[in-house]
């Protein structure tokens, strides 16, 4: 069942998938009634799961699921991955890979390969205040307070000296 992202519990479960460039207004429109029609669809053995979305940036889709009424399992979990990857050859945008960085400079989200964006930290391109993208957060707590940070405050450090 689909419901507000921003109703949804701390601790509920995300899923980020971010774009290796951001959707047209015309693309949002449409994927926007996409992820409607999944998440209002979706569901663990037969069982509702109460689930939203967002889209930031015009690159970033965070899936959120309320565990606390019915958790995800292998199946639903698989019927999600299915559709993003649906999504990927529909808008032939690349969702799935996780070797890519995506950080802001200035207002502008860039994305690189995680090697070029290792090669920018050794040339001092991007510092410990870059401001990098945490896609690795688990829930919708960690969301909103460690998703978007310093370099210096996530696992980006590792490239930053």
């Amino acid at each position: 069942m689909l419901v507000d992202f921003d109703t949804l519990p701390d601790e509920s479960r995300v899923w980020i998938y971010q774009a290796n460039r951001s959707f047209s207004e015309e693309e949002l429109i449409e994927l926007n009634k996409q992820l409607d029609t999944f998440i209002e669809a979706w569901t663990a053995h037969g069982k509702d799961l109460e689930a939203g979305y967002k889209i930031v940036y015009k690159r970033f889709i965070i899936i959120a699921l309320n565990q606390d009424l019915n958790k995800a399992t292998g199946c639903s979990i698989d019927a999600s991955v299915h559709f993003i990857q649906e999504l990927e050859k529909q808008y032939n945008v690349d969702l799935m890979d996780k070797m890519n960085v995506s950080f802001k400079q200035g207002e502008f989200v860039a994305y690189k390969p995680l090697l070029d964006f290792k090669k920018m930290a050794q040339q001092k391109a991007v510092s410990k205040n870059t401001i990098v993208f945490n896609n690795l957060v688990t829930n919708i707590a960690e969301f909103k307070e460690n998703w978007e940070v310093p370099a210096s405050e996530s696992w980006h450090s590792r490239f930053i000296k």
